[in-house]
């Protein structure tokens, strides 16, 4: 395993010392958005379910 990782090591550590900066990500839109769409569905349930357990907790 350490023999593989070193051999990657050592073919891919050019790339990673290259000037010219990182290549940018590319980003679907329409995943980002659905993404961002999830997360705003995963606070709103989030911040109803503490507040509902909030007399059973005492916090």
């Amino acid at each position: 395993m350490i023999h593989q990782w070193k051999r990657a090591l050592l073919e891919g550590a050019s790339d990673i010392f290259e000037r010219g900066g990182k290549k940018k990500a590319e980003v679907d839109e329409e995943t980002m958005r659905s993404l961002h769409a999830k997360i705003g569905e995963l606070a709103v349930a989030n911040d109803f379910l503490s507040r509902k357990l909030k007399p059973w907790t005492g916090k």
